[in-house]
């Protein structure tokens, strides 16, 4: 499937996740948004809380920094504790330093205030954003994510991440959602893997995939057609069902 939508990759920052400790949830969240919403994600990639690795891999994902991807989304360490260094890795990557951003201070303050604790130096380390960095909105706690040339920069606590998603991503240009259909075969992926390559060939224009599943009753596959344009889809999966004698 050819598409002009933007490119996107999604960079996963944190030791817990490299270890098992943690359930990565985000990159599967946000891959569903931009799948819907217009966005060709074309890499998710994980990373250590390792300064070195993550200016690597902003500077190598980032269009803007001469990198692979229209659009680069991270997850995690902006939180307020010494392994929590996101802030000045991709202020590296862009050449800039973070520092306490007066904007994210009042934010920070403001909140404090209301639920009646101290604005303390590890709290405000949540206010260090790059110079030259936008804030991402934070409904839930406050401290903002930034955005940086094409660089976005999410918490890695899920609620809040999902809530600076909704609010970055309708600000951002998009291209056109992908539309699916899906059929479920009760018969093994080899045994509908001719019928599918042959209805790929006569539609290059919409993405095919195949994916197998086992339970009580044995094996069975779904079938997806993906495309920019929901009538070849659907053109497409009538004769992917015609061919299969669904």
């Amino acid at each position: 499937m050819q598409s002009d939508n933007p490119s996107a990759a999604i960079l996963v920052i944190g030791d817990e996740i490299l270890s098992g400790r943690t359930r990565e949830g985000n990159a599967h969240h946000l891959a569903q948004v931009l799948t819907a919403t217009g966005f060709d994600l074309r890499e998710i990639r994980i990373v250590a809380d390792d300064q070195d690795q993550i200016v690597e891999a902003v500077r190598a994902l980032d269009k803007s920094l001469g990198g692979a991807f229209d659009l680069l989304f991270t997850s995690g360490g902006i939180g307020p504790t010494h392994d929590d260094i996101t802030a000045d890795s991709v202020a590296i990557a862009h050449g800039t330093t973070a520092e306490v951003n007066e904007a994210a201070r009042a934010l920070l303050q403001e909140r404090c205030e209301r639920m009646g604790t101290e604005l303390t130096l590890n709290r405000l380390r949540m206010a260090r954003i790059p110079l030259g960095a936008t804030l991402i909105d934070n409904a839930v706690s406050a401290a903002p994510g930034f955005s940086i040339g094409n660089t976005h920069v999410m918490a890695g606590v899920p609620e809040v991440f999902r809530g600076m998603v909704d609010w970055l991503i309708p600000r951002l240009a998009a291209g056109r959602p992908v539309r699916s259909e899906t059929v479920e075969v009760r018969r093994g992926e080899s045994d509908v893997a001719e019928e599918l390559k042959a209805v790929a060939a006569e539609f290059p224009d919409v993405s095919m995939g195949s994916y197998p599943y086992h339970d009580e009753r044995g094996w069975g596959t779904n079938l997806v057609v993906r495309g920019l344009d929901a009538d070849r889809v659907a053109v497409a999966m009538a004769e992917l069902k015609r061919r299969l004698s669904l």
